[in-house]
């Protein structure tokens, strides 16, 4: 059974991110953030948007730079509490 993908925010991903040691490395361009991890030099852009879901394609690309399955996204953002 595979796992369903989700649907998620910008703060989604950005509490993801803080738990698994990324920190806000820069702004990008336009309303885009560079997040870095400094122990093994990952980096991943995120989009923010405020209250808007993060389209699939670009959540799973955002997932593929953090070096993530989507079941260890989902697992990880079901033990943050809101």
């Amino acid at each position: 059974m595979s796992i369903r993908f989700p649907a998620v925010t910008d703060k989604d991903v950005i509490r993801v991110l803080r738990k698994i040691g990324f920190r806000f490395y820069q702004q990008a361009k336009g309303s885009h953030e560079v997040w870095r991890r400094e122990s093994d030099g990952r980096h991943t852009i995120v989009p923010r948007h405020r209250g808007k879901i993060i389209k699939r394609r670009t959540l799973k690309s955002i997932i593929k730079d953090i070096g993530l399955s989507v079941g260890e996204f989902v697992s990880i953002k079901g033990n943050i509490q809101r």
